[in-house]
C-alpha cells in the first residue's frame, strides 16, 4: 500500500504514537521533525497529540564528484556521522570529504535560520522526545539526528516514520529507545514510492507549518 500524502502518514503515525504515550504524560512531549519532507508528516502528529512541534535540521554529506549519494550526515555542531561501510565501498577516508562536510555544514546553518530566524532549539532535557521523517533508506541522518538529540538529556527518546527497511529499524534501535516505523519492507527502492504525493517540500510550507505551532513567533 501507499500512504495518498506526508499528512496521512502523519495522521496514522499520530494513532500510533498515542497508544505509545497513553499510559505517559503527552504534555512532556516534543516532536522534532526533519525538514522538509519530514515537517508535514511531524506537524499532524503534533497537531493530532497536541503538543509543540519544531525542525531538526540535518544535512546530507555527498560524496565528492556526486553529491546525490549520501555517505554521512551532520546535525548541529555536533562531528559528522559517516556511513562507515559506504567509505569502504568507495575507498574514501573522512579526511578526504573536508569539503563535503563544511560545505552541509554550511547550509545547515542556513537553514537552521531561514525556519527559525532568532528563535532558540527547544530545550528537550527531561522531555519525551519525538523524532520524524518521511521514511528511510540507510537511515545515516536519522541517526545523526537521533545522536544529536541525545546528547541533549531528553527524557526518552523515540524514532517515528512511516516507512524504512527492517535493517534500518534494527540499526537505529541502538540509538533510540523505540523507534516506530509503521511500514518496513524489505526492498526499499526509494522513499518516494511509498507515497502517492511526495511533491518536494517547500521552505514555505515548513515555515506555514511552524507558524502554526509557534504563533507567537
Amino acid at each position: 500500500m501507499r500512504f495518498p500524502s506526508r499528512e496521512e502518514a502523519g495522521q496514522e503515525l499520530a494513532v500510533r504514537l498515542l497508544e505509545w504515550a497513553s499510559s505517559g504524560d503527552l504534555a512532556n512531549v516534543t516532536v522534532l521533525a526533519l525538514p522538509r519532507g519530514g515537517v508535514p508528516v511531524g506537524a499532524e502528529i503534533a497537531r493530532v497529540m497536541a503538543v509543540p512541534l519544531d525542525v531538526l535540521v540535518v544535512r546530507k554529506i555527498g560524496v565528492p564528484g556526486s553529491p546525490e549519494v549520501g555517505i554521512g550526515a551532520i546535525a548541529g555542531d555536533d562531528p559528522p556521522v559517516f556511513d562507515r561501510t559506504g567509505l569502504r565501498a568507495l575507498d574514501l577516508s573522512e579526511d578526504e570529504l573536508g569539503a563535503e562536510v563544511a560545505q552541509a555544514r554550511a547550509e545547515l546553518h542556513r537553514r537552521e535560520h531561514v525556519y527559525r530566524g532568532g528563535r532558540p532549539a527547544p530545550d528537550v532535557r527531561g522531555h519525551s522526545v519525538v523524532v520524524v521523517d518521511d521514511g528511510l533508506a540507510t537511515g545515516i541522518t536519522a541517526r545523526a539526528a537521533l545522536r544529536h538529540v541525545r546528547r541533549g538529556g531528553p527524557l526518552r527518546l523515540t524514532l517515528a516514520v512511516p516507512v524504512c527497511p527492517p535493517r534500518t529499524a534494527a540499526a537505529l534501535r541502538d540509538e533510540a529507545d523505540d523507534v516506530v516505523a509503521l511500514h518496513q519492507p524489505e526492498q526499499l527502492r526509494s522513499v518516494g514510492e511509498w507515497y502517492s504525493d511526495f511533491h518536494q517540500v517547500s521552505d514555505q510550507e515548513v515555515l506555514d507549518a511552524l507558524r502554526e505551532r509557534h504563533p507567537a513567533g
